[in-house]
């Protein structure tokens, strides 16, 4: 029997799909564009082939830029994951205290990013900030404009309070969606907690964990303005992420070709490990978790 295939559905995709194109497609492009060309101005281009690609694939600095964004991203992962989860296991799972709970989440990520970073520029100045002033009064040496450490410090406990709600709100939804009859179950053959948290909690878990995980891998690999507008990427560059690097090359020395092939190799590597993620969760769709 043959079936009757419309195609009417496509004219409702039509419109996001020429959106898609002017917002993403054509700037990529331009981008494209600008890595294999070099310019003297005079908006007058010569070939440079893969020139750029060469010049950062060779770049101390590029390198060097990638192992702090790594290495921020990773401690991101290692803290907010399984603080979401334990504060989502914590949470009242009905009344008014959860309905309190779930608006009290997510408050922080309401704020826009740029006055995330205001917020935290303020609170950590040891001259007027609440945070900076008092641990000046104990005798503990923080300024996160001297201090690398510091500087690191400030930067990952704001991340991690601006965006753990985000871990604990999906990880919450999971476990809302476990059936009663496991609870139950595992009440019956009086499991242990941890065995609950184990073999029933954590596997149905795991689906919007780790779109969590794809999330926040994401936009802490991409980040941008909250480190910028608390650091600017300094005390010299002990914060200067990828982001920020790529922003200095391409608006601070104007640097078009390099900065160019800097960016498209930077989405390269999130296209990569976001392709990584997406298979191990069509993996777990397929094993029925």
């Amino acid at each position: 029997m043959n079936k009757t295939v419309n195609h009417k559905a496509w004219f409702l995709v039509l419109p996001v799909l020429v959106l898609v194109a002017f917002s993403a497609v054509i700037p990529l492009m331009t981008v494209v564009n600008y890595s294999v060309q070099d310019t003297f101005g005079n908006n007058q281009f010569f070939w440079a082939g893969l020139e750029w690609f060469d010049e950062m694939l060779h770049s101390d600095r590029m390198w060097n830029a990638l192992g702090r964004q790594l290495m921020f991203s990773g401690i991101i992962l290692a803290i907010e994951v399984p603080l979401g989860i334990f504060v989502a296991l914590n949470m009242p799972k009905s009344g008014f205290w959860a309905s309190f709970c779930l608006v009290l989440m997510s408050l922080p990520l309401l704020i826009p990013w740029n006055v995330v970073g205001t917020i935290w520029q303020v609170f950590g100045r040891v001259d007027i900030g609440l945070l900076g002033r008092t641990l000046e009064s104990l005798g503990i040496g923080y300024n996160y404009t001297q201090s690398p450490l510091a500087a690191w410090i400030t930067i990952v406990v704001m991340d991690v309070w601006h965006w753990t709600s985000l871990v604990a709100l999906l990880a919450y939804a999971g476990l809302k969606s476990i059936p009663d009859a496991y609870y139950q179950a595992a009440k019956i053959d009086q499991a242990s907690r941890w065995k609950v948290f184990r073999y029933i909690e954590l596997p149905k878990m795991a689906g919007v964990l780790m779109i969590a995980i794809l999330l926040r891998f994401m936009d802490s690999f991409m980040i941008y303005t909250e480190p910028f507008v608390v650091t600017g990427g300094g005390p010299g560059n002990a914060t200067t992420l990828l982001s920020i690097d790529l922003v200095k090359m391409a608006l601070g020395q104007f640097d078009l070709g390099p900065a160019a092939a800097f960016s498209i190799m930077y989405f390269l590597v999130i296209l990569l490990i976001s392709w990584v993620f997406y298979t191990v969760m069509t993996n777990l769709d397929k094993k029925g978790m």
